[in-house]
This record gives structure tokens, C-alpha cells and sequence, in this order.
């Protein structure tokens, strides 16, 4: 399983309504979309690729940020912030949360 979670530090509370995408990169074909979803007023994606579905491959997040502080209208650094990781043990939960502000971010893998 895959899930996110987004804090937004510059306020210090969960980023709700930002738009997310999961990629997998396929062999020769580059990234290709495999599920999609949008932060709750929690600021989290509570499954994004559900159990039994996921391989031992590459993934990474896409996160929305522009839209995000557009309509907060806050000026921010980052329109789109990507977080790439490595599958290797697909049968585990694969937290992956952001901390973002808007002029910076920080990443790691969760529980």
C-alpha cells in the first residue's frame, strides 16, 4: 500500500486539497500514471495504490503545489514538487509524507 500525507509548515497544519499523482516508471515506456488523489482536510491520501497491487519497480509522487498556494494566494518557489523512491518489498505499507513550505520541502519514508 501507498499513502501520503502533506503538512503545510508554514502554518503548521495538513495541507488539504492538494492534488497527487502515482507513477510507476515502465521499461522503455517512461512514467505512466497508475492512481491519483487529492490531500482530505487532513492533508492526507489515505490509499493511494492499495495492498496486492504494487511490484518491486520505481514510483514517485507528483504533488500540485501551485494550485495549492494559488489559492491560498501565497507566492511559492516550487509549482510541482516530485518525490521519486524504489519499491523493493511491495507487501509492506510505503508511507510517504511531505512537509512543505513555499519556498521549500523535505521528504522521508513514514510508517
Amino acid at each position: 500500500m501507498i499513502t501520503t500525507h502533506v503538512l503545510d509548515t508554514s502554518i503548521g497544519r495538513p495541507a488539504a486539497g492538494i492534488k497527487v499523482s502515482l507513477e510507476a516508471l515502465a521499461a522503455g515506456d517512461g512514467w505512466k500514471q497508475v492512481a491519483w488523489g487529492t490531500t482530505d482536510s487532513d492533508g492526507r491520501i489515505r490509499e493511494l495504490l492499495a495492498e496486492g497491487k504494487l511490484a518491486e519497480r520505481r514510483y514517485r509522487l507528483v504533488f500540485d503545489t501551485a494550485t495549492y498556494f494559488a489559492a491560498r494566494k501565497v507566492e511559492a518557489f516550487y509549482p510541482v514538487v516530485i518525490v521519486v523512491f524504489e519499491i523493493q518489498h511491495p507487501n509492506q505499507h510505503h508511507h510517504v509524507p511531505l512537509l512543505l513550505s513555499p519556498f521549500g520541502y523535505s521528504t522521508y519514508r513514514g510508517t
